[in-house]
């Protein structure tokens, strides 16, 4: 059973550095995940990677341990392998149901196995089972993915913990499909399988993290290394490592320098020399100039900015986003119109402004301006009612000789990324979509992809210190791009596979980021690609770019089939349909690669316990670097998810978060809201001041009682046929959340004495009550909840569809 230790701030200078406020641990441990070994070598555009995952079981029975982790949402996952007790297990890539037929028979006959699934592009679900007591088990994961190259700078990024996210939509009903704090919902089916729990602050570091790097540039002249979020020194041999004892809880990023970079066709043949292979085309973006040597000016546009000023953007977030908007809107020129909205469970429009597009000129982009200045961070991100908004916005106003473009400013920590792909790709035909993701631990896997069916680009920034410099980039990519109406062709004896190609919509060349398009090939040892389109100015423009074989360079492969994969997955979002589905399936399988509805299983013959059920435990992750830790843990309705409430009522500081899922049957509700920020606060706070926004936690936490208690019951209710034993778990683990909100609940003064500290105390007594039978437990612990709950406010539903 996991524990929760109540450790008062004095209690910890006795308990050392590694006790803490909210410190969870086991009867004999800390939880299953001990070490995440991170090694990649780089070899000039490419990467590849192998992620060691260590667990350990510290409980007195068999284990299984589930891990909700991110990987790059373009590396192709391509080999899995366990290792336990000596024993080497290399998984086996299955149909997605075969390969959860099999893990689960292997776990019911006793013997070890793991499996690995992916649930979004960079989000997946490990699970390893019948772990024995004392036992440690390694999973070892084979990757290879492409560095993107910008402005002559390649970045290599990998995230190392997935965000909290928000859930629209409405509770389905019946047990959840996956382990994490979420229920599923109509607009996220699958939002369990993505929403890991989340370690207390003050938690001591869990995982023991290493990661290290090696750098071939491979002809290109390599100028310069920076590490943008973690400290790294290299030793005689030019291996970078990180320093000891950093935290799990933000992207690692390296950006090499480079120079030397030129157009290259490479044909991979096939391991059989059946005479097919894979290509790869790189093709730097021209730099034109009108006649008289200038630098050619953009065509006018319509543009629409969408600033996120969601709870979840707190902090530095929303300072840089703040930053970023104004950025954009200030580049517009008298010849461009535009419109801003900013949204979170709402949509707000400047009410200086008219609504739709409005001239450019001075006065509208300060008035903008001043808008966006006084954007606070609060409520749920509500992400699909303002980019529809948008796309009609312009659509309305399409114009002849003007760009549209829609620019997103948002960190992406969205849930339903599928329905917001299904409903926009209609609806953004001639629309350019630029992304601008802010955050330690963003969703790029979203943001790219939803930048990729606008033809535009993704510029991510995870510091206030890398923002200036992403403007710039964003600035540039803005205005018209260098090349438009691109067509590729066949030359010599080259033969590319139609339909094959990823992207497989290519529409324009951007200054400073080159072509890079892949796809398979049926013939030829030689032959070219000519490019050809249209510059800013109407001019023709081509180019052919000759070929040249390599039989070593196998990651060619496995990464146009990841980008093969996730185009097709795109498009399964749209339309749907079994014969998509199958053509995933059959390029997961031939080519090796990991995909939404494949898994990596692998299985050891041995058998080691009596088929009885391990004891589940999934791992809490950090809460992200950065991120505003004053969040109060607001349970939702099935109308309402995280944030909304914080909109009216900011939460208390000092938050704490439920720390492991009960069960798959009984998720824990958590939303990850954070609280507005006051920029005048230091200066205003007078008595009266100080009271009223005292009374305002204080209201605020009553409702993230009465809320959490009514959805406390209603998980309670839905594991009422589960067996005594798992309902005496279920009770076990709903007691360690109520101490954590117990801290809160005492911290919130006399509003909350007379209300609801009566019935909460009851309750966490009952519940320590183990002399009681589980089914008295059980209707005793409900009938107070109930009672905490009281009458549930009515609130308005935003995320319904129109």
């Amino acid at each position: 059973m996991i524990k929760f230790i109540d450790a008062l701030p004095e209690d910890l200078a006795e308990r050392g550095d590694e006790a803490g406020l909210g410190v969870l641990r086991t009867e004999r441990g800390n939880l299953p995940l001990y070490r995440l070994d991170l090694r990649t070598d780089i070899t000039g555009l490419s990467s590849s990677v192998r992620l060691t995952q260590g667990f350990r079981n510290t409980f007195d029975v068999p284990l299984e341990a589930t891990y909700i982790f991110p990987l790059p949402d373009r590396a192709a996952v391509t080999a899995l392998t366990m290792t336990v007790a000596g024993r080497v297990v290399r998984a086996e890539l299955q149909e997605r149901a075969a390969a959860r037929q099999a893990y689960d028979a292997a776990i019911a006959a006793g013997q070890r196995a793991g499996i690995a699934e992916e649930e979004r592009p960079d989000v997946f679900t490990l699970r390893v089972g019948n772990i024995l007591p004392g036992e440690e088990a390694v999973i070892e994961l084979t990757l290879a993915g492409p560095l993107p190259l910008v402005d002559g700078q390649a970045e290599f990024r990998f995230p190392l913990v997935v965000a909290p996210r928000y859930i629209p939509g409405a509770a389905l009903d019946g047990p959840s499909v996956g382990s994490g704090w979420a229920p599923d919902t109509d607009a996220v089916p699958d939002a369990s399988r993505i929403t890991p729990p989340t370690l207390l602050p003050g938690f001591p570091n869990p995982v023991d993290l290493s990661i290290e790097a090696r750098i071939n540039p491979a002809g290109l002249e390599l100028s310069g290394i920076a590490s943008s979020l973690h400290a790294v020194a290299a030793d005689d041999e030019g291996v970078l490592r990180i320093q000891p004892g950093e935290r799990v809880n933000r992207d690692f990023i390296l950006r090499l320098d480079y120079t030397g970079a030129t157009d290259s066709l490479v044909l991979v043949p096939d391991a059989g020399n059946d005479g097919e292979g894979t290509y790869q085309l790189v093709v730097m973006p021209p730099e034109l100039r009108t006649p008289d040597g200038a630098t050619a000016s953009p065509r006018p546009k319509d543009l629409v900015l969408l600033l996120d000023r969601s709870g979840s953007m707190s902090g530095w977030k929303m300072v840089a986003a703040r930053r970023a908007a104004a950025r954009i809107i200030d580049t517009l020129t008298d010849a461009d119109r535009f419109s801003v909205l900013l949204f979170d469970s709402v949509v707000e429009h400047p009410d200086a402004l008219p609504e739709g597009l409005v001239a450019a000129n001075d006065r509208n982009r300060f008035r903008a301006v001043e808008f966006l200045a006084g954007a606070n961070a609060r409520g749920g991100t509500e992400l699909l009612p303002p980019l529809r908004s948008a796309a009609g916005m312009l659509a309305a106003d399409e114009a002849g000789g003007r760009d549209r473009v829609l620019v997103l400013v948002t960190d992406g920590q969205v849930g339903n990324e599928d329905q917001i792909i299904s409903t926009l790709t209609p609806l953004l035909s001639g629309v350019r979509v630029h992304t601008v993701g802010i955050d330690r631990a963003v969703n790029a896997g979203f943001l790219g992809r939803l930048a990729s069916i606008g033809g535009g680009r993704c510029e991510l920034v995870e510091s206030e210190d890398r923002l200036d410099v992403a403007m710039d980039r964003i600035h540039r990519r803005i205005g018209s791009p260098t090349v438009t109406d691109l067509r590729i062709k066949d030359s010599g004896g080259l033969r590319t596979i139609d339909g094959s190609a990823s992207p497989d919509r290519v529409s324009a060349l951007f200054p400073g980021v080159p072509l890079v398009r892949s796809g398979r090939y049926r013939s030829g040892e030689a032959g070219s690609l000519t490019i050809s389109g249209q510059t800013s100015e109407g001019e023709p423009w081509s180019r052919t770019v000759d070929a040249v074989v390599a039989h070593d360079r196998p990651e060619v492969a496995a990464i146009w089939a990841r980008a093969r994969l996730r185009d097709l997955e795109d498009r399964y979002a749209v339309s749907g349909g079994d014969e998509l589905e199958q053509e995933i399936v059959r390029t997961s399988l031939r080519h090796g690669v990991l995909c939404r509805f494949t898994a990596y299983v692998a299985i050891d013959t041995r058998v080691v316990t009596d088929g009885t059920a391990p004891h589940e435990v999934t791992q809490p992750v950090e809460m992200p670097s950065g991120w505003e830790l004053r969040s109060a843990p607001i349970s939702v309705a099935s109308d309402m998810a995280f944030g909304v409430a914080a909109a009216s009522a900011p939460p208390p500081p000092g938050a704490v978060r439920p720390m492991a899922a009960p069960s798959r049957a009984a998720g824990s509700r958590q939303p990850h809201t954070m609280s507005p920020m006051r920029a005048t606060a230091a200066t205003s706070a007078t008595p009266d001041f100080a009271a009223a926004e005292a009374k305002q936690r204080a209201v605020a936490t009553l409702t993230m009682v009465r809320e959490q208690a009514a959805n406390e019951a209603r998980l309670l209710r839905a594991s009422a046929d589960e067996p005594a034993l798992r309902r005496r778990d279920l009770l076990d683990d709903l007691v360690t959340r109520l101490d954590a909100l117990w801290l809160q609940v005492e911290r919130s003064g006399k509003i909350l004495e007379r209300v609801a500290t009566t019935a909460l105390r009851e309750l966490i007594a009952v519940l320590r009550e183990e002399h009681l039978a589980v089914d008295e437990r059980w209707t005793r612990a409900l009938t107070l909840l109930d009672e905490l709950a009281g009458k549930p406010a009515e609130r308005r539903t935003f995320w319904k569809r129109s």
